[in-house]
């Protein structure tokens, strides 16, 4: 057991880095710092960074994405490890207040689930943390003032938009696809809604992989953009009607509904590439009186037979595509060794007060994204 995190965890090699740095100067010595993030082999090489800082970690998982394999190799190194894999909310409600029942003195939070919830119960010497998404910043921003402490945004920072978001996210979807359906892509008509930097990625890779790719955007300049780029754009249910695969990256609620059932074509294929499980509306659909059966195809895919004999076909649950399913991967190792890094360095600035309360929700300072990025190209050589 472990075998494959261990190549994970040896592969991130700006973290490595960060860690014997870490080592030396214990930035976290003396604190607890609770994490709330897709658990699976990079969180792991991130926590065990952190933990050679000098940090008590005490680490839950996101909904419907922690892997048994990566909780027990956490627990094996000291780290509390809160919870079990679950796609219950409630469930996943009652992990995030245990963990905040320890009350940490800096928070990895993940679509901000872990400072919304400390606000209900806030206590004095939590001093800060991070965010790691769009979602969450969205959610964290209108609380600012009630936060009154430093969060750093991750996801604001150009590298992760780029690295992660644009390169990685892309070519893990399409590597998800392959891996659940075990189908090709070539010549098939690919839906994409939205076009910010996870979005592109997702319409880049699979136009490379020579799928035919429309865009749905509700903003007009990013409609605007996807169409120089060379992608077909369209409304909701024009391009719904036509498309093989259907791939929602929002950020948004009920994308897709009971609504588009009719519009489906026989045979769609139906992928969630965003952060919170309900972009596409799977329990609604499940309801749906125009669904007369519901049953598991394929491992990670999920039926949905019409009255009118269609075949609606749901990856994952609905669930984040890339980190569920069969053998779930997630982004690439070299992306996520960024992404972390960025984690890491933002950490220490919060637990070393490098930070203010006036650094409430903002994007990763310039610092720090000019030190990972000379620190990613230096262990290149």
């Amino acid at each position: 057991m472990g075998a494959g995190i261990e190549w994970v965890v040896r592969s991130c090699r700006l973290l490595q880095r960060i860690g014997d740095e870490f080592e030396t100067s214990q930035p976290f010595a003396g604190l607890r710092i609770g994490t709330a993030i897709h658990m699976e082999p990079k969180t792991v090489a991130l926590i065990l960074t952190l933990q050679r800082g000098g940090a008590d970690v005490v680490a839950t998982g996101n909904l419907g994405s922690t892997q048994l394999e990566a909780a027990e190799y956490l627990r094996q190194r000291g780290v509390t490890v809160v919870g079990q894999p679950t796609t219950d909310l409630r469930e996943h409600d009652g992990y995030l207040r245990e963990l905040l029942a320890t009350q940490p003195d800096v928070l990895l939070d993940n679509g901000g689930d872990l400072f919304v919830r400390y606000l209900e119960n806030p206590y004095e010497h939590l001093r800060g943390g991070t965010e790691e998404t769009t979602s969450g910043r969205n959610r964290l921003l209108p609380l600012r003032e009630k936060l009154n402490r430093p969060v750093l945004v991750i996801n604001d920072s150009p590298i992760k938009q780029f690295a992660e978001n644009y390169h990685a996210v892309g070519l893990s979807v399409l590597e998800s696809y392959l891996r659940i359906t075990n189908r090709t892509p070539n010549g098939e008509r690919v839906t994409v809604y939205g076009y910010g930097p996870c979005g592109k990625g997702i319409a880049v890779n699979f136009r490379n992989a020579f799928a035919k790719v429309t865009v749905c955007e509700i903003d007009p300049v990013k409609r605007l953009e996807a169409h120089l780029d060379g992608f077909m754009v369209g409304d909701i249910d024009a391009v719904t009607t036509d498309a093989d695969v259907v791939i929602t990256s929002t950020g948004a609620t009920h994308v897709l509904t009971t609504h588009h059932l009719s519009h489906f074509r026989d045979g769609v294929i139906l992928i969630n590439a965003g952060h919170f499980p309900d972009e596409i509306d799977v329990a609604g659909m499940a309801m749906s009186p125009t669904v007369i059966s519901s049953s598991a195809t394929s491992d990670g895919i999920t039926t949905f037979t019409t009255s009118a004999g269609k075949l609606v076909h749901v990856l994952a649950g609905g669930h984040m595509v890339n980190l569920n399913g069969p053998r779930p991967l997630g982004n690439s190792i070299e992306s996520m060794d960024l992404g972390f890094a960025l984690q890491s360095k933002c950490l220490e600035a919060v637990a070393r007060g490098s930070v203010t309360a006036a650094d409430a929700v903002v994007p990763v300072p310039r610092w720090i994204d000019e030190y990972v990025s000379d620190a990613y190209l230096a262990s290149r050589g």
